[in-house]
């Protein structure tokens, strides 16, 4: 059955410039938060449905309010804007080439320019913009795939202006509850109770008015009220770093061991836009950080297998963790793919044996219900795909020379990009989530072996191929809503290429101004996945690990792979328990990022679940839910653009008191 449609006039103008403009202004708050949170502990968000509730805020002060499809255009475009740190490897891949060593790896740091960060951001911003239309033909319109994250965005904008809600059978997400025809406590349907269809519509209705009333009435508080509170927050601890690293657990536990306590209200935030069962596979976010902070850092560090401080990357306990980590993620994603590999390539032979044996009785028609004039032309993506391959190619060159990457080895690493990318917006249109942690590590495996012994180029052509994966699975998210509520494809296409281009500019000056501000990585930003990129390619020259660490990797990876065969089993046929067996990237990132962010997400995760057990079902508690935590989110993102100016200008701390020496990130002491 196919889901259901929002019908509007299609002459209704979408791709308008107030419309472009606010999805670039949310879109580039967006791009400097997630680069700030993704040096920090290597974890960024598309924020589609912030992008959304933002738009329609704002355009509540314009003298034309935005139409639903216009406003698809704000969201998309903030999303293609907004996503540019993690797709042009400025969380990953340049903090990775800045720790690159001379004797161990053939060649000393490289530390980009400003030009030659954008020269590099343009080789990869537009690869992944092109390869979506041809995608979306296939896994949107022909497969119909779900798309969580997407159709909920679809079902919040509809429920801002009162329409009937698509796509009926979305599951629940966390942070917003779908509307839907079911009885909304969810029992009396298990008990077999019928229920009055026009009293169930009218209930519904009222719940749509409701909600929509208390994001007009409430919204600009609510968001003003938790921005204002995250950000002063955020002032204050630059200038008394304490706040921001609480010994919880004693001052010896924070100095020797680096359990300390982050209370960001932003880290909050995110637990409660991510849900409660990811932050608890964080922690499992509890059971992650305990096990690798709690249980194998200090058996790492009393057996001497990492005998260094505890911080450090090479001999200490956290970079001993890290291989650990590493091999979690690579397992859970390669067996998170299989389902999609199989079932990808019987539909492969399917479509071939069809092709060989023609049924003439069978009329194949196309599923498109969009007229040609609001699609994406062929031409332009045949045409797009060569330009953005050559060119890109040309400037990886220009950038990194022939003694970083070979010419040839780059235009393999698009062709990867593209193959991964089928595999990477597939799991993503069925499960909601986008491997491309263990697609890059794919990536890296395939260039260990075509261009064996290279450090640089490993780490430079799978960032290439990641990168297509990443932003066409990012934007997938944004073309389901846009076909949920009938907007335009072209409209999307123009708001995406706009906001990439943008963005190239606005991340490569943020990342700028953190080098010059701030040691990336370091203590105050460590970039966790760097040192993944840069340990893998080691790993892959010099086949070396450190003390122990195979053992525990292949335990964990071999548990982790069950683990990721029973949570895709559980998902393929929709157990309600799937959402609770534990992610493995998720965990990986407990063992990543220290004890201190990974508790403050795991009390928002509990916030969000208390809330929607006590609360959720009032009126407009959802979408207020996610207001509070967008304005906790961007608070912080935004001030630490203040904050970097002020470090910029030599203006630091105020007061180490309370500190204690060695607790705060960056303390002299």
């Amino acid at each position: 059955m196919r889901q259901e449609r929002a019908e509007v006039p299609s002459s209704q103008p979408e791709f308008t410039l107030g419309a472009v403009t606010i999805g670039l202004l949310i879109g580039s708050l967006l791009c400097f938060t997630n680069l700030y949170f993704g040096l920090q502990t290597g974890w960024i968000s598309m924020m589609s449905l912030q992008s959304a509730l933002l738009g329609f805020l704002i355009s509540k002060l314009l003298p034309t309010p935005l139409s639903p499809q216009q406003l698809i255009v704000v969201q998309t475009t903030a999303v293609a804007t907004g996503t540019m740190p993690l797709a042009a490897g400025f969380v990953g891949i340049l903090p990775a080439l800045g720790l690159l060593e001379e004797e161990k790896d053939g060649s000393p740091p490289i530390h980009l320019s400003w030009i030659s960060a954008v020269g590099w951001s343009c080789s990869v911003a537009f690869f992944g913009v092109f390869l979506s239309p041809p995608l979306r033909k296939q896994v949107i319109i022909e497969e119909e795939l779900a798309f969580p994250s997407g159709t909920a965005t679809a079902q919040l904008i509809s429920v801002l202006y009162q329409q009937p809600p698509p796509g009926p059978s979305l599951r629940r997400r966390a942070g917003y509850r779908a509307l839907d025809t079911e009885d909304p406590l969810g029992s009396t349907s298990d008990q077999g109770v019928e229920i009055d269809r026009d009293t169930q519509e009218t209930t519904t209705g009222i719940e749509t008015r409701d909600e929509r009333e208390v994001i007009q009435q409430e919204g600009w508080l609510d968001l003003a009220y938790s921005f204002l509170a995250s950000g002063v927050m955020t002032f204050a601890a630059y200038f008394f770093p304490v706040i921001f690293a609480v010994p919880l657990f004693g001052k010896y536990l924070a100095r020797e061991w680096l359990w300390s306590f982050t209370p960001s209200l932003s880290y909050v935030g995110q637990g409660i836009i991510m849900g409660f069962p990811t932050t608890l596979s964080m922690n499992l976010a509890s059971r992650g950080m305990l096990v690798g902070w709690g249980l194998l850092s200090p058996l790492s560090k009393w057996a001497a297998w990492a005998p260094g401080p505890v911080g450090d990357m090479a001999t200490g306990a956290r970079g001993w963790i890290l291989w650990v980590s590493l091999a979690i993620m690579c397992a859970d994603s390669l067996v998170s793919l299989l389902p999609v590999c199989q079932s990808y390539t019987v539909k492969l032979l399917s479509s071939y044996r069809a092709s060989k044996h023609p049924d003439d009785s069978v009329q194949v028609t196309s599923a498109e219900d969009e007229t040609p004039d609001r699609l994406v032309p062929a031409s332009w993506v045949v045409r797009g795909l060569i330009t953005s391959i050559l060119s890109g190619t040309l400037l990886v060159w220009l950038v990194f020379g022939e003694e970083g990457i070979k010419t040839w080895a780059t235009l393999v690493g698009f062709v990867l990009g593209g193959l991964l990318s089928i595999l990477g917006v597939r799991a993503l249109g069925e499960t909601d989530l986008n491997p491309v942690s263990g697609l890059g590590k794919i990536s890296q495996l395939f260039f260990a072996w075509i261009q064996p012994g290279n450090v640089v180029a490993n780490i430079i052509a799978g960032g290439v191929a990641e990168a297509g994966a990443q932003q066409a699975g990012d934007l997938m998210q944004d073309l389901k809503a846009g076909h949920l509520l009938h907007a335009s494809p072209k409209a999307q296409f123009y708001g995406q290429l706009i906001g990439s281009s943008l963005s190239i500019i606005v991340s490569a000056t943020a990342f700028s101004l953190y080098q010059r501000a701030y040691t990336i990585p370091g203590p105050s930003f460590p970039a966790p996945t760097a040192y993944v990129w840069l340990s893998l390619a080691r790993l892959l020259r010099d086949g070396q690990l450190p003390d122990k660490t195979g053992l525990f990797m292949l335990v964990f990876a071999l548990l982790f792979a069950v683990t990721a065969g029973i949570k895709v089993i559980a998902i393929r046929r929709g157990h309600p328990y799937a959402k609770w067996i534990p992610s493995g990237v998720a965990f990986a990132i407990g063992f990543l990022n220290t004890p201190s962010f990974s508790i403050a997400r795991l009390i928002g995760g509990l916030v969000e679940y208390w809330y929607h057990r006590r609360k959720g079902t009032t009126s407009g508690g959802d979408i207020r839910l996610i207001v509070i935590a967008s304005g906790f989110v961007l608070g912080e993102g935004v001030v630490s653009v203040l904050t970097l100016i002020l470090r910029t200008l030599g203006i630091g701390v105020i007061s180490c008191w309370g500190c204690g020496g060695g607790i705060c990130p960056g303390c002299p002491a």
